[in-house]
C-alpha cells in the first residue's frame, strides 16, 4: 500500500472503507481494478454519505 501518510484525505477514506468492508486484502493483492462494480459502488456510496455528513457538521 505504500506510505499511508502521503495519501490524500479522499484516498485515505477509500482505504479505510475498503478495510471496513473486508476488501482491503483484495485491493492490496490485486489492485483497485479487481473490485466489482457493486464493491466500487458501495465504497463510493459510503464516501458520499460521509462527505455529506462532514459538510453538514461544518455548517452547524
Amino acid at each position: 500500500m505504500g506510505n499511508f501518510d502521503m495519501l490524500s484525505e479522499k484516498d485515505k477514506m477509500k482505504y479505510e472503507i475498503a478495510e471496513e468492508l473486508g476488501l482491503l486484502e483484495k485491493v492490496k493483492e490485486l489492485g483497485w481494478k479487481s473490485l466489482t462494480a457493486k464493491e466500487n459502488g458501495k465504497i463510493g456510496g459510503i464516501m458520499t454519505a460521509r462527505n455529506k455528513k462532514k459538510i453538514n457538521k461544518q455548517k452547524n
